[in-house]
């Protein structure tokens, strides 16, 4: 079979250290041809030494010099938002694996379906804000958008091309640090607290979002787009083990689940050699060692989150984007001690009600309401008691 040529963005975080794994690990069918960062230009260059691709992009260019110096050999240096763009309409690409946490991936995304590639999307704000615009660029491009995130990727696989049969989609949530917490502890939880995850290690935005459930929320709106199905049949179960990923129930009433440890090289590998399987040095499940498998519902009152994605997915256009705005802006507030954890949730909420939603945005209407919400969400920070 034919080595996928693959360009990584965002290859110095978690998602990128897991895909450069999974490179090594099956070389004969995955080659690295691009990588690019944000601002980490040592470890870009010390992955960029190990598989060598032919072209790097460093986006920060006042980091360009110390890249260059820690290269040991001379690939083609794209650099800035720019260069994003172009590695990732890379001529000897087949895929672009787009991991850049926050809105810097849209447009690169869409330049690499433009060019005809694949995407294998683990940024949920790609789907979450513009949805719409990218599965429609990738249909009429002929492309495929192949989900990593652990959930959807298990749902692609219980799919397996049946989606006009799909009863629901029920996405598992870890549950976060905070799953048994009472709501009247909330207001005292620390920064350090909600980043102990009890499974998963991952950037400090994204477990914030698993603490707060919003990540599970953005999930149930890259499910409706990914896989064309209403968001009333988009469902989320706590299931605090983390070894089924997510399930299908079919019409029929049968319901399929992928499991497996959690592993992001397990959805990656998937994402790039699909439709095929292969051998790999991951550990199989041992199933005499798994003592019990949980299901509880979410506590919807206390994680208000995903009340608030189903009603920004239900609505559409503008609001997802603007909902994922407004958290991103209380978050980084309550990492930096300017917000209490509950505040997260009620920022995202006033930003929501503030804002007129625009029918089938196009990606400028997108982005407007993208900083419109940041500035809102900032005034809310600004206003809050603290």
């Amino acid at each position: 079979m034919k080595r996928k040529r693959v360009v990584i963005l965002g290859a110095t975080g978690s998602i990128g250290d897991s895909a450069l794994m999974v490179a090594r690990d099956i070389p004969d069918r995955m080659q690295v041809v691009g990588l690019a960062a944000n601002s980490n230009a040592q470890k870009l260059a010390t992955a960029a030494n190990e598989v060598r691709p032919p072209s790097v992009c460093l986006v920060d260019e006042t980091k360009i010099d110390i890249l260059r110096k820690t290269l040991d050999y001379e690939p083609q240096i794209f650099s800035g938002e720019v260069g994003l763009r172009d590695i990732a309409c890379l001529t000897n690409a087949d895929m672009v694996l787009v991991a850049i946490v926050g809105t810097g991936g849209l447009r690169p995304a869409l330049a690499a379906i433009e060019t005809g590639k694949d995407l294998a999307v683990a940024s949920k704000e790609i789907l979450v804000m513009a949805g719409e615009i990218v599965m429609r660029e990738a249909h009429d491009k002929g492309v495929r958008v192949l989900p990593v995130d652990s959930e959807h990727n298990a749902i692609f696989q219980c799919l397996d091309g049946r989606s006009s049969e799909i009863r629901r989609i029920i996405l598992t949530a870890s549950g976060g640090p905070f799953r048994e917490m009472s709501r009247k502890d909330f207001d005292s939880t620390t920064p350090e607290q909600a980043l102990k995850h009890p499974t998963w290690n991952m950037g400090p935005k994204i477990t914030i979002d698993s603490a707060t459930l919003f990540n599970k929320g953005l999930e149930m709106i890259e499910a409706h787009w990914l896989f064309g199905v209403e968001m009333k049949r988009v469902e989320v179960v706590i299931h605090p083990q983390s070894i089924v990923h997510s399930m299908v129930e079919f019409a029929d009433g049968s319901t399929l689940a992928q499991l497996s440890y959690s592993n992001m090289r397990f959805p990656i590998q998937y994402a790039v050699t699909w439709p095929d399987r292969v051998p790999n040095t991951l550990p199989p499940l041992d199933f005499s060692k798994l003592s019990k498998l949980e299901f509880f519902t979410p506590r919807y009152a206390d994680f208000p989150a995903l009340d608030l994605a189903r009603r920004a997915g239900d609505t559409g256009g503008t609001l997802p984007a603007v909902m994922n705005a407004a958290n991103e802006v209380a978050v980084a507030a309550f990492l930096h001690r300017q917000a209490r954890f509950p505040s997260i949730w009620e920022i995202v909420e006033k930003v929501m009600d503030r804002h007129t939603s625009v029918a089938h945005p196009d990606l400028d209407a997108i982005l407007r309401a993208d900083q419109w919400a940041r500035a809102e969400a900032a005034e809310c920070v600004k206003s809050l008691d603290r």
